[in-house]
């Protein structure tokens, strides 16, 4: 029998990791996010940026008032870390 990870989920309308309980996208959402995403950082970015005003909207319909700077911080930060540079040709 093998043991299988299960996914770092966000669980709504808290959105933590239903795993490991961290606000989501904990790291290892980011690595996993970052693997499926591959190639394609324009879609992981607008995927986030989707995530991240749900859950700025899930939050206030608790009654909370979510610091925006810091979900900006949480959910889209640690993007440019991600991002390979580019290699140009020489002519």
């Amino acid at each position: 029998m093998s043991l299988r990870s299960r996914p770092h989920l966000p669980m709504r309308p808290t959105w933590l990791c239903r795993n490991c309980a961290a606000a989501w996208p904990c790291s290892r959402a980011q690595l996993d996010l970052v693997a499926e995403f591959y190639g394609h950082s324009l879609a992981l970015a607008l995927y986030l940026t989707s995530c991240m005003n749900e859950a700025i909207h899930d939050l206030f319909s608790l009654g909370g008032r979510p610091d925006l700077a810091k979900m900006h911080t949480r959910f889209l930060g640690w993007l440019s870390l991600t991002r390979r540079p580019r290699r140009f040709e020489h002519e």
